[in-house]
């Protein structure tokens, strides 16, 4: 079976493979009688473009880059889907890269995309990120655009949520319901959703005058067997919290395990919120309430920001960011009796 090839279709029509080029490409070069005759030949010999050689010769890949810390928050898979929605209708590929919260692999990654294999980046720093020259270098010579856990350079489209809004009504949920002992559970001390929660955590405290020394952030780190720890000395400790704020969403099967070890009842002895998409929040024992991010929407925002700049490249990414408010969603770990 013979291949069609621009080639084929330019001897066929007595044309130059420029012309046959420049009309499947609806280019104003040409004319529309020109356009018609190549159009109908094309489909009439089932040509098929190449769109790999098409994409070398506009030194483009049709390909944008997602760095995420893990899949397994439900965050991340919910914004995954926003994102390949707007990237699919446009014509691009996804390449998922996982940080695994770590620093030195979120750098190796970007430095190896700068090789031509993807057209821009979509990214959500790891835990450990708190230094930006390896972004701000990237940032350089292909656009980036973050989401969710961002930072402040390069200057860039910033898709966020009202993260500092949220801490201070998940504290003060937990102290209208009667906690006077609260402690807000942390991953990390650079994270940008981490201050900001942190922060209005600390504003509720001291606009409803708790004990400071009694209501404090707490940072479990980022190993398993550490988080436990931590979360057991917290629950035995003789002034015990009576809420429980977690800032991420694996923070929560901890929570309930460590209070099931211990014998401790949610939510008569501790109420319990957490920063949280995940769908089985409804089944827990007894359910969980949640701050539910708009993680879809974030994600289709900031895949929306990065492909309007390829194709205006003179955009200002910065005036793209949006900050699209999460929701309080009170559930049986937070009920009063």
């Amino acid at each position: 079976m013979e291949t069609i090839t621009i080639k084929l279709l330019a001897e066929r029509l007595k044309l130059s493979t420029a012309t046959i080029s420049k009309a499947l490409g609806d280019s104003h070069e040409i004319s529309d009688m020109t356009k018609k005759r190549v159009f109908e030949l094309a489909k009439e010999l089932n040509y098929v473009p190449n769109a790999y050689a098409s994409s070398l010769r506009r030194n483009k890949s049709k390909t944008i880059a997602v760095l995420i810390p893990e899949v397994a928050d439900s965050f991340f898979s919910i914004a995954l889907n926003g994102i390949e929605e707007v990237a699919l209708q446009k014509g691009y590929h996804t390449l998922i890269y996982l940080t695994h919260e770590k620093l030195e692999r979120e750098k190796a990654i970007l430095k190896e995309l700068l090789y031509g294999r993807v057209d821009g980046a979509l990214m959500s720093v790891s835990s450990e990120t708190d230094s930006y020259e390896h972004i701000v270098e990237f940032g350089k010579k292909l656009p980036v655009v973050f989401f969710d856990r961002v930072c402040h350079e390069p200057r860039t489209a910033k898709m966020t949520t009202n993260d500092l809004e949220c801490g201070y009504l998940a504290t003060q949920h937990l102290i209208e319901a009667g906690c006077k002992r609260i402690v807000m559970l942390s991953i990390s001390k650079s994270l940008s959703i981490i201050s900001d929660r942190s922060e209005g955590f600390h504003n509720a405290i001291a606009d409803h005058g708790l004990d400071p020394a009694l209501c404090e952030v707490i940072n479990c780190g980022e190993e398993e067997e550490a988080t436990r720890s931590a979360l057991m000395e917290l629950l035995q400790r003789d002034q015990r919290p009576d809420g429980i704020i977690a800032t991420v969403e694996r923070l929560t099967t901890d929570i309930y395990l460590a209070c099931k070890d211990l014998g401790i009842s949610i939510p008569h002895d501790l109420k319990v919120i957490c920063f949280s998409n995940q769908a089985s929040a409804v089944i827990l024992n007894p359910s969980l309430t949640t701050i539910t991010q708009p993680a879809f929407e974030l994600g289709k925002a900031a895949a929306t920001a990065l492909l309007k700049r390829l194709k205006n490249p003179g955009l200002d990414l910065a005036e793209e960011s949006q900050v699209i408010p999460s929701v309080l969603n009170a559930r049986g770990s937070t009920a009063t009796e």
